[in-house]
């Protein structure tokens, strides 16, 4: 602080000195400081239309000289309106508009002494839409979207998107997916058989943009073609038939076939013609389609043609076999030797018979 002392005197006086009793003016000269509040000392953001009235404090003596610029240039007063006290300063825009924004400085000067504050204004807007959306897929029951960030973001950051659909016969739209960040998306459960539209709004802090993007393109949901279910049904046929067999008296021998048919067929073995049924002498075996007979040692009287019968609702067939019964070799040489014994006994006991005395 610097002060300056000054004695008045009269003016037809001779001399200046003073004396006791004079009356003095005491002058003060403060450096002059900017109290710039806690508030706007940030970034101050407004709405685009909202008013804007910001009162910054100072001290200084003699009353300073104010001054404010914009960016580094004086301010439009047509727009900006300045009112100065001795202690405040008074920034003021009734409606406030995006090139309203910027950086705006406050001098305070006393003599030589300067003080200066700046302040950040931010007037924000809602932002446009997407700069373009386009329908990429679909299928089954789902629609994929992308789209492009918009050429106008309302001067402050895209803080997400609004995803809408519209049924092509109702024309209304219903949201689907709400603050959603990426720049893409699928839409799911969409109903079978409907075309749809599709539109996207970009959103920012202030909110939603007023218009949307729209795909130029529509989604069809196909309909599902009607199932038919096919006709298995067949009569039976043998794929694999019986074949000729010499079977051997004494050992037991398997007759084999293949067959297929739908419903599944009933089989059936006959001898000559005859139903076997449930001889135990026979095995009869029908698994996934493979039939096979067995015979439990058959002796010579097992010999003939054997027939297998499939049978369904749709038809039958049949296959048929002869089985031919032979003995072993072995066997037939003990018979052999068994009947020449036989015989050689019976000739020597007629040799043998005692003369009558």
């Amino acid at each position: 602080r610097n002060s300056l002392v000054i004695f008045e005197r009269d003016a037809n006086a001779k001399s200046a000195t003073a004396r006791p009793g004079d009356r003095l003016n005491r002058f003060e000269n403060d450096r002059p400081k900017i109290r710039l509040p806690r508030a706007l000392r940030s970034r101050s953001v407004k709405h685009v239309g909202e008013q804007i009235n910001l009162v910054i404090p100072f001290v200084g003596k003699p009353k300073p000289v104010i001054s404010w610029t914009k960016d580094g240039q004086p301010l439009d007063t047509k727009k900006v309106n300045i009112r100065n006290s001795d202690k405040d300063s008074i920034l003021f825009i009734r409606k406030s508009e995006r090139e309203d924004s910027g950086s705006y400085e406050m001098t305070v000067k006393v003599d030589s002494f300067v003080d200066k504050a700046n302040l950040i204004i931010q007037i924000v807007d809602l932002p446009g839409p997407p700069a373009s959306v386009k329908l990429v897929d679909s299928w089954g029951f789902n629609a994929a979207l992308e789209w492009t960030a918009p050429k106008d973001n309302g001067n402050t950051e895209i803080t997400g998107y609004t995803i809408q659909k519209a049924d092509k016969k109702t024309e209304e739209w219903f949201t689907v997916l709400e603050h959603f960040h990426r720049l893409n998306a699928t839409v799911s459960d969409l109903v079978m058989g409907n075309t749809y539209t599709f539109r996207v709004f970009a959103e920012n802090k202030v909110g939603r943009s007023e218009t949307a993007a729209v795909t130029k393109g529509a989604a069809h949901i196909q309909k599902t073609a009607e199932y038919k279910e096919h006709d298995f049904s067949e009569a039976p046929k043998f794929t694999a038939p019986l074949s000729n067999r010499a079977a051997t008296v004494g050992y037991t021998t398997k007759l084999l076939c293949a067959v297929r048919g739908s419903p599944k067929p009933t089989i059936e073995w006959l001898k000559n013609q005859m139903l076997i049924g449930d001889d135990p002498k026979y095995r009869q075996i029908n698994n996934q389609g493979v039939c096979s007979l067995e015979i439990h040692k058959p002796s010579s009287f097992d010999g003939g043609v054997y027939t297998c019968r499939a049978k369904n609702a749709l038809g039958e067939a049949t296959v048929a076999c002869n089985c031919n019964q032979s003995i072993d070799q072995s066997i037939n040489q003990s018979i052999n030797q068994s009947i020449n014994q036989s015989i050689n006994q019976s000739i020597n006991q007629s040799l043998n018979v005692p003369k009558m005395q």
